[in-house]
């Protein structure tokens, strides 16, 4: 336990000095501001829009505890900005995407994110909870640009430029953990394990394993971790211990793996889910494969990569086409879905003729009811994530992105219940 806390500890004093930082240096960027006046078509124009382009920031985890997800993520975007380019681009301009690789180091994303954002109109993608959460002050106080992190802690809500794509992470839980209890078994009196990531992620799915369970009669036997932990025995054999019925792991698909493959080894033969970020198809190629098909799920907020509608099976047919070489998984999905949700944004400014930070962020609220092929989402609310809905999927190498749905979207009555705690 003292390694953990020293680890959190040093997360939280990095994070705090780079914020004060970064929030020091951008006070001479301030007299400036966004509003660079009416430009071609007599479009107002601002940071990162010039009369022929739109740059547009991608900040990512391409070598860290999220790689896969970081790649397919990257790689979904840069497919949409060639597609809406190679159509004539948006209100006469061409996208430009710029990615910076932060490798899941809280140094390497507050450090990228400084150096964007006086280039660019906002972020499509901003992997980790723990460093959008860092720069949420400096974004609704100053920079005012929209940001459509890849992160879905409750500690997100509340900002009108910092927007969260699907349910998160509490609400998440909650749906995950209904389906534990009406498909598989589980009831009053059971334990029910939590594995988690200490941190933003972690423990807003805490929250909503809590929430969950308090409502149905379980007992969280808790289990916290770093993204560094990658053996799962330890805590595999604490839960074994305990005697919990199922778990839910709310980690990275590394530590999902390890957790089934030891649980399925050790004879801890009970149903395990994860959240929507605790999952990789590539993970069906290792040992774990055969366990993982057999007692894992986990929840998303979006429809599978897989999923039998011609909007899935275009991008499936456009993504193999662009990188042949590649694997399928949701992080597709999740890419596609938010550089949709910017473009359309985009879309709408430049109609209003407004195409500054506030004209972009002001589009974004007429947003009520847009779904780009895998979910509906209602932006009209900061408070609120933009959708309460999760999917069940399960582990399955036969289906194309290795996922299949066991559970169509639905929000469970817990879930419609429950409030995130904003900020």
């Amino acid at each position: 336990m003292i390694h953990r806390r020293q680890a959190t500890r040093t997360m939280a004093v990095a994070l705090a000095t780079l914020v004060a930082l970064t929030a020091a240096g951008c006070s001479s960027k301030a007299k400036s501001g966004d509003d660079k006046g009416t430009g071609a078509g007599g479009v107002k124009s601002g940071k990162g829009i010039t009369d022929k382009t739109i740059a547009v920031g991608a900040l990512t985890d391409m070598t860290g505890v999220y790689a896969t997800l970081g790649k397919s993520v990257t790689q979904a975007q840069q497919l949409y900005v060639k597609q809406v380019n190679a159509a004539g681009g948006i209100c006469g301009r061409q996208l430009e995407l710029t990615v910076r690789d932060h490798g899941y180091d809280p140094q390497k994303a507050l450090s990228a994110y400084t150096e964007l954002e006086p280039k660019v109109a906002g972020y499509m993608q901003f992997i980790g909870s723990p460093f959008v959460a860092a720069v949420k002050q400096r974004v609704d106080g100053q920079d005012k640009g929209l940001v459509l992190p890849q992160a879905w802690s409750a500690s997100l809500l509340g900002s009108p430029y910092i927007r969260v794509l699907g349910s998160t992470y509490d609400v998440e839980t909650i749906n995950a953990v209904d389906f534990l209890v009406k498909e598989k078994g589980l009831k009053s009196g059971d334990k029910l394990g939590h594995v988690y990531f200490e941190g933003d992620y972690g423990e807003n799915a805490l929250a909503g394993s809590k929430y969950a369970a308090e409502k149905a009669g379980l007992t969280v036997v808790e289990q916290k971790i770093k993204p560094t932990d990658n053996d799962m025995s330890a805590q595999v054999a604490a839960l074994k211990q305990a005697g919990v019925k199922g778990i839910v792991i709310s980690a990275g698909p590394r530590q999902a793996a390890s957790l089934v493959g030891v649980a399925a080894a050790t004879k801890l033969l009970v149903p395990v889910i994860g959240n929507n970020s605790a999952f990789a198809p590539q993970l069906l190629g290792t040992q774990a494969g055969p366990a993982l098909e057999k007692m894992y799920w986990f929840a998303s907020p979006s429809l599978p990569i897989g999923a039998d509608t011609p909007v899935a099976k275009k991008l499936v047919a456009d993504y193999k086409a662009a990188y042949p070489s590649d694997s399928l998984d949701n992080g597709i999905v999740a890419g596609w879905t938010a550089a949709s949700v910017f473009g359309e944004a985009l879309k709408k400014a430049c109609d209003a003729k407004d195409l500054s930070r506030k004209g972009i962020d002001k589009a974004l609220l007429t947003l009520n009811a847009y779904d780009a092929g895998f979910g509906t989402h209602d932006f009209s609310d900061p408070k609120a994530p933009s959708s309460r809905e999760s999917v069940i999927l399960q582990p399955d190498k036969s289906v194309p992105g290795g996922m299949r749905t066991v559970r169509e979207p639905f929000v469970s009555d817990a879930a419609k219940a429950f409030t995130p705690k904003v900020g």
